[in-house]
Order: C-alpha cells, then sequence, then structure tokens
C-alpha cells in the first residue's frame, strides 16, 4: 500500500485536497504521526468525519484483522499534524472511553455505513479517535492548573518568609510560631486536596484517552507520594517547634527540599499533561 498512499498524497497536495477516482467526494485528511517503532514521521490519507463539532477518524484498516500502523502510533506519541488541502496544523489525538467510543461510532457510522461493513469483516473493535486541535489561544483545565501551581507557589514564598523569620529571630517568636502553623495547615490541605484530586480524577481521564501518557502520568503519581512525605515530616517539624529548643536551621533545610521538589513536580506537570487538558477540556 506505500506505493498507493505516495501517490494519494502527491495527489492531495498538488490539488489543495482534492481527489479524483475512487476517492472523489470523499473528505480526506493526511495525518502524520510519529512512528512507535521508528521515531520518524509517517503519513496517511484517512477518510474523517465532522461529528459533533469534533474531527473523527477511525482506525477501520479497511476491516483488516490488525490495526493500522498509525493507531499503534498514536498510543506511543499523541501528537500530530493534520492536512486538510487548505492548511496544516498540530492535533492531539484522543482515545475516546467505551461508552463515549460507542456513542460516537454510532454516530459514525450513520453518516458512513461503510464503516460497519468494516466493522462485519474483523472480530476487532474499530477503534474511533478524536484529533484535537491544538489552539495557543484555547484555555480550558490546563490553565486552571497551571493558575493552581502558581498559588501553591505563592503560598511557599510567604511560608518560607516566615520561616527565614523565624531563623532569624526577626519576629516575636509565640506569634510566628502561630503564624506559621495556621499557615503550614492551610497549605498542605490544599496541596493534598489538589493532588488527590488529580490522582482521582484527571489523571486517571488522561491515561484513558492518551495511553502515550501513562509513563509520565506513573512518575507524577510516584512524585505526589515523595511529596506527601515531605508535607508530613514539615508538619511535624512546624507543629513541634519549640523555640529555643527546636533547630530553625533543619526546618529551613527540610522546607528547601520540599519545595525545590514540588517545583520540579509542578514544572514536568505543566510540561506534560497543560496541552492535553485544554484540549480535552477546554473552558
Amino acid at each position: 500500500m506505500t506505493g498507493f498512499n505516495d501517490q494519494v498524497i502527491e495527489e492531495f497536495r498538488r490539488n489543495k485536497g482534492k481527489l479524483g477516482g475512487m476517492f472523489e467526494g470523499w473528505k480526506l485528511i493526511l495525518l502524520t504521526t510519529i512512528g512507535a517503532k521508528s521515531g520518524e514521521r509517517r503519513t496517511n490519507p484517512l477518510g474523517c468525519l465532522e461529528i459533533d463539532g469534533k474531527t473523527v477518524v477511525v482506525a477501520s484498516n479497511m476491516g483488516a484483522p490488525r490495526h493500522p500502523g498509525w493507531y499503534h502510533n498514536i498510543r506511543r506519541d499523541h501528537r500530530v499534524t493534520i492536512e486538510t488541502g487548505t492548511e496544516s496544523y498540530e492535533a492531539i489525538a484522543a482515545v475516546p472511553p467505551a461508552a463515549e467510543r460507542e456513542a460516537l461510532f454510532a454516530k459514525v457510522i450513520a453518516e458512513e455505513p461503510g464503516f460497519a461493513e468494516y466493522q462485519a469483516k474483523t472480530t476487532r473493535e474499530l477503534p474511533v479517535v478524536i484529533l484535537h486541535r491544538i489552539d495557543d489561544r484555547m484555555r480550558g483545565m490546563g490553565d486552571f492548573l497551571v493558575e493552581v501551581h502558581d498559588w501553591l507557589r505563592e503560598e511557599l514564598k510567604t511560608l518560607r518568609a516566615g520561616v527565614d523569620d523565624l531563623v532569624s529571630g526577626r519576629a516575636a517568636s509565640l506569634t510566628m510560631e502561630k503564624s506559621l502553623r495556621a499557615h503550614c495547615v492551610s497549605f498542605c490541605e490544599a496541596l493534598t486536596k489538589h493532588h488527590t484530586g488529580e490522582d482521582m480524577g484527571a489523571f486517571p481521564m488522561l491515561a484513558q484517552r492518551f495511553p502515550a501518557l501513562a509513563p509520565a502520568l506513573t512518575k507524577l503519581g510516584e512524585d505526589h507520594v515523595v511529596v506527601a512525605t515531605l508535607q508530613k515530616r514539615i508538619r511535624e517539624l512546624v507543629e513541634g517547634y519549640v523555640h529555643g529548643q527546636s533547630d530553625p536551621a533543619r526546618l529551613r533545610d527540610d522546607f528547601d527540599e520540599l519545595a525545590e521538589k514540588l517545583e520540579a513536580h509542578f514544572a514536568y506537570e505543566e510540561r506534560t499533561v497543560v496541552t492535553v487538558l485544554n484540549v480535552t477540556a477546554p473552558g
């Protein structure tokens, strides 16, 4: 099929998306993925549909017993390039969960009954894939995540300033200790709530829709465990702090370790999931 695909691709680009012969009248796109094994760019012409405002493609492989190569590619790397004949843009390929896939496939075959024929030819379930356009202007849950991180960053700075005041003796110790304890409790509860929400909600949803994110999401979950341990240690130090007996320098060092690990975690999480959250749950 490689030679045939190359001919279709060449004609598609030459005629700005319009094809003759067996493809005349079809709505096609060129989908470029990164090879799961080769790491090289692979381009395939695909029939696509617009359903409920979403660009949808089906990994039918014309009813063959195996999934097409491009589907394996998007499970390894969900970033793709789409050419329509008049424009080219970057997108993210998402695999909807079972119930959503069934409803979507019903709409697909209502528009293009040929896909029902392809499904009848094979025992494998034909995957349905949603192609989310990446738009820098789009705001969504990813931007909300960054806003939460920025708020937590500012709270960390305030806590660090309080620890510095305690170490240097710049503030009345009893007043400062009470204020630091209250602020520490508030921060730790907010951070725990944020991470619990990710572990119970956002991360499972992303893992289901974007299989390529599995390693990154596993790492983020492991980071949460490390951060929770550090939080517990910091809170114990702050709540057990006794002026003249406890070591403020140890408190500062442990706090700095927490802040460093937390910032690295925030930065990695933002690089990894902000874009997919924005396209999946736009504001």
